[in-house]
């Protein structure tokens, strides 16, 4: 029998490992644990649990339901997204934001194909096929590289390319599996 997790545990845990407490946004000369910033972008998250369910029709299809409104438990996905605003007067050049994998959660990909990886805590960035990981040698041996897996994920981060124009918005996210 799967062990079942509490409703809001996994809504915590998302909250304070990824997604709100610990979300750090960062322009290249500042980063901070909060939700506002300089260039005045605010950024808002949301973690749901994807579920199958048949439709009336009888056809299979994929909703995203909230934590609290489900028993999750091991294996069941979980969609994070972040939502952006600049809510200043100007331009917000050179903004980032990056999100720790929450503890209970697993990654498995992200949406945008600009976004990168870090599988050191945030040390080192990259596409995670392009990412090494270090394996200590056993009895003393040295210790050796092999690919980085989806299951090495400890950060994901989001480079702005453009400047975000005052008023503008949009949503960046990434998926994850309840370990």
């Amino acid at each position: 029998m799967k062990s079942k997790f509490n409703l809001f545990a996994i809504a915590a845990a998302a909250t304070m490992a990824g997604l709100g407490a610990s979300l750090t946004l960062a322009t290249p000369a500042m980063a901070a644990p909060v939700l506002l910033l300089s260039n005045s972008v605010a950024l808002s998250s949301e973690a749901m649990i994807e579920r199958q369910e048949i439709g009336a029709d009888g056809k299979e299809r994929i909703v995203l339901k909230q934590p609290k409104d489900v028993i999750v438990v091991p294996g069941d996905r979980v969609v994070f997204t972040l939502r952006y605003v600049n809510k200043g007067s100007e331009p917000a050049a050179d903004f980032r934001a990056v999100n720790p994998m929450p503890g209970p959660v697993q990654f498995v990909s992200v949406a945008e194909d600009w976004a990168e990886v870090s599988v050191d805590g945030g040390k080192s960035w990259g596409k995670l096929a392009d990412l090494k990981v270090s394996v200590a040698g056993e009895d003393g041996a040295a210790a050796t590289l092999r690919a980085a897996a989806a299951e090495d994920v400890t950060h994901v981060r989001w480079i702005f390319a453009k400047p975000i124009a005052p008023g503008a918005e949009g949503t960046i996210s990434y998926r994850g599996m309840v370990k």
